[in-house]
């Protein structure tokens, strides 16, 4: 214990005596392109990221899963390269390991490369983004690949549980939270709805390039508006497009999903909050869900520890558009019940004075510093990092998070736990083999029931 305290310690000061954002350098293109540079020289490698604002947020249901299409089509032929083998003969060439992936609220594409390479990657990325063919036959052909991400996907038990959850807790636009997309849709999906995205989506104002590793600052900049200064300014998407805001949960609903799997697992999910609307209760649900993590905490303890559940935990995922609540657990199948309403119960427990310590408190906020310190270790994924909280938060609410983080009192804790989780509808999901469903007698509206009754007992 002293040496972890020491350790916390040490770290705490090498953040607040080196600053946060120094080496983060951003301008902005006139054509609204956003350039962020981030030097670091550890090694003769830099990464090219561009990230647009897209992905299932800007998905009505006929376009469910094309966002994720689109970013399969981007590794595909374009003005400067013919088709895909000319593209992978390229990406040899330049020495390039590529990827993109595609989420809510951002799709992203990256290379890495030696940093020798970065004015000829840079090039390589602006063909890739303004120039896509949309090859009819290459498109048929991706179309079977998605399929089999949505097969495998739909071979998990566990996808299913996901998917009966998110349609009762965004049930007004469930395809919004849905990046792998419907089946039908992607069946359905044309070249003409991704030339649609393309003009849509895909313009310098609505995108961010990333320059990082070791490359020099100026000469990255200069780089960056050499080669994409020429990329025509779209008009503003959101503007063509307004994404509409998720109505609040009306009522409490349970869903229950028979799967073969070995022990069930329970989902209380509530409505978040936005990064826009309540920055604030952003930092308080990090803060909590990290206290409530640890081996020692009371909640490990009361849930866990006690034998009603086998493993428990609180998650809280940032967005723009309502980020989700969940409390889960997987259990043994004569405690599900138990288990049920005893995790409810544990929500009210939440602001008590006592529940946990000043210590634990200061101790959690110093930890979830440390953990985004050494995220930055890897220059990489930092970048794929900093590209996310710039289409989610804005990059300002990241260059500013370990200080809000720091800045989370008891009473920020309490006011997110109120006005998000304590007495507000839920959305409660059950997986569970069919010999334990016979056997406990559940159905959906028994365990509705055993949520609502959960805390007038």
């Amino acid at each position: 214990m002293k040496f972890l305290s020491y350790l916390v310690i040490s770290l705490a000061l090498f953040w607040s005596n080196t600053g946060f954002g120094q080496d983060i350098q951003k301008r902005t293109l006139r054509n609204g392109l956003d350039v962020v540079v981030i030097p670091s020289s550890v090694v003769p490698v830099a990464t090219i990221e561009i990230t647009v604002k897209n992905g299932a947020f800007t998905e009505p249901p006929e376009f469910n899963g094309l966002s994720h299409l689109y970013e399969h089509m981007f590794f595909k032929g374009n003005a400067l390269i013919p088709n895909q083998e000319a593209y992978l003969k390229r990406i040899r060439e330049l020495g390039i390991v590529f990827n993109g992936t595609t989420s809510t609220e951002r799709v992203n594409y990256f290379f890495t490369l030696p940093s020798d390479k970065v004015l000829d990657g840079l090039e390589f990325m602006r063909a890739a983004i303004t120039s896509p063919r949309f090859d009819e036959a290459e498109f048929q052909k991706e179309k079977q690949v998605v399929l089999g991400e949505v097969d495998r996907n739909e071979s998990n038990p566990y996808y299913w549980l996901s998917r009966a959850i998110n349609e009762k807790l965004w049930y007004a636009h469930p395809t919004r939270k849905d990046p792998l997309g419907d089946r039908q849709s992607i069946i359905d999906a044309t070249t003409a709805q991704m030339r649609q995205m393309k003009d849509t989506y895909y313009v310098p104002n609505n995108a961010v390039l990333m320059i990082t590793g070791d490359v020099q600052a100026e000469q990255a900049f200069k780089m960056a508006e050499d080669v994409f200064s020429s990329w025509t300014r779209g008009r503003d998407p959101f503007a063509r497009n307004p994404v509409p805001a998720h109505p609040p949960l009306k009522k409490s609903e349970a869903v229950l999903v028979v799967k073969d799997v070995q022990m069930p697992s329970v989902s209380f999910n509530w409505h978040g909050p936005s990064v826009d609307a309540d920055p604030k209760a952003t930092f308080a649900a990090d803060v909590l869900s990290y206290i409530i993590a640890q081996p020692s905490s009371q909640f490990q303890k009361n849930l866990v520890d006690s034998g009603i559940t086998l493993n428990s935990y609180l998650s809280y995922y940032t967005q723009r558009y309502t980020g989700p609540i969940s409390l889960s657990a997987q259990v043994q199948p004569d405690k599900l019940e138990d288990a049920i309403q005893f995790l409810l119960r544990e929500t009210e427990k939440f602001s008590s004075p006592e529940y946990y310590t000043d210590e634990q408190l200061e101790s959690a906020k110093t930890l979830l510093v440390i953990d985004d310190l050494y995220g930055r270790e890897q220059m990489s994924s930092f970048t794929h990092t900093v590209s996310f909280w710039w289409a989610t938060a804005g990059l300002d609410y990241y260059l500013n998070y370990l200080d809000g983080l720091r800045s989370v009192t008891r009473d920020d804790i309490n006011r997110y736990v109120a006005m998000y989780i304590r007495n507000r509808p839920w959305v409660l999901g059950v997986i569970a083999s069919q010999a334990v469903v016979d056997a406990k007698q559940v159905n959906e509206t028994k365990l509705l029931n055993l949520g609502e009754s959960a805390i007038s007992k």
